[in-house]
Formats: structure tokens, sequence, C-alpha cells
């Protein structure tokens, strides 16, 4: 069974976590939230999830996805050096990552960005700029392993373009059939 991992901080942007969490669990992935802490973490609206994992007990070798949702979460984590060191595992290896809004900024923390074309929240769009990232105003956009978005309004174009990418890189047909 493929396994998927999202990395959430306090007040994550609830939709950009949940979302992806139902979606990839509906296709059959093991999908689990990892923090800096486990138990119950609550997002900006209120929602709260399960943290399965902290960040010290994450192999991200063990995981074949990785999402980012935005919020405030990703500002409250991006100088977790194991939340930096699973981000860094997943670019440099090329395994699929999906982040959005203000998702990116652990792809800027981790020094994965430097050349790549994305999209993010327009409040960090500087910051992508200066870490060497290629930033465009587009509702998704994809670039070899990564898929990034701008907001809760492209989530749906973020996830199909993420599922495609699954799909090509036959994650989607490894998922059992019942």
């Amino acid at each position: 069974m493929p396994r998927a991992l999202i990395l959430v901080g306090s007040e994550f942007e609830d939709i950009e976590a949940l979302y992806p969490y139902y979606r990839l669990l509906e296709a059959g992935f093991e999908t689990l939230f990892a923090s800096e802490d486990t138990g119950e973490l609550k997002g900006k609206h209120g929602y709260i999830v399960n943290i399965h994992l902290k960040f010290d007990d994450v192999d991200p070798s063990d995981f074949d996805v990785l999402v980012l949702p935005g919020g405030r979460g990703p500002e409250r984590i991006r100088n977790n050096k194991k939340a930096v060191d699973v981000v860094t595992h997943f670019m440099e290896r090329n395994k699929p990552v999906a982040a959005i809004c203000h998702g990116p900024q652990l792809l800027i923390s981790a020094k994965k960005i430097n050349g790549r074309r994305l999209t993010s929240y327009w409040g960090i769009k500087d910051d992508v700029e200066i870490a060497g990232g290629i930033w465009v105003d587009e509702p998704v956009v994809v670039d070899g392993n990564l898929v990034t978005s701008r907001y809760p309004g492209d989530i749906h174009l973020w996830m199909r373009e993420f599922f495609k990418l699954l799909n090509r890189r036959g994650l989607l047909s490894a998922v059992p059939k019942e």
C-alpha cells in the first residue's frame, strides 16, 4: 500500500490539509499527519487533526508522497530541522510533492526551489523569487515532481494535477482493488 505524509504546524489551513488527506485515503494510501508533537492539532479554522508522528520519528524513506498545506503552519515549522530534512529527502529523490499557499515556505527552507517553476500565496512571492524559484500567478503549476497552487480556491485543480502525477508515477495503480 502506498504511503502519504502530510506535514502540519499549528494554525495550518484546514481545508488544504483535510482535502488531500481524504482524497489520498479514498485512493487507498495510508495517509499520516506529522508535526512537532503527537496528539491533536487545531487548524486555523478550528478543525482538529490527529497527529500520527512527531517529525523526529519520521523516516521519509517509508513514504511515497508528501503534502505541504499552507496557513500559518509552514511558518511555524520551517525552522524545525527534521521537518526540513523530510522535505529535502522528497525533493532530492524526485518523489511527488504537493504544496499549496504558504506550503512552499518549507521548500524554501530546504533550499530546493532554485530554478523550479511554482506558485504559492501571493504574500510569499518575493520569498520564492529570492530563493531562486520562478514564481507564476497560475492556479496550479506542475514542475517535475512538484505540484503547487495558490490558495484554497485552487484546491480542486491542485489535487487533480497531483493525482495525474501519481498516476503517471504508477502510484495509483499500486492501490489494491476491492
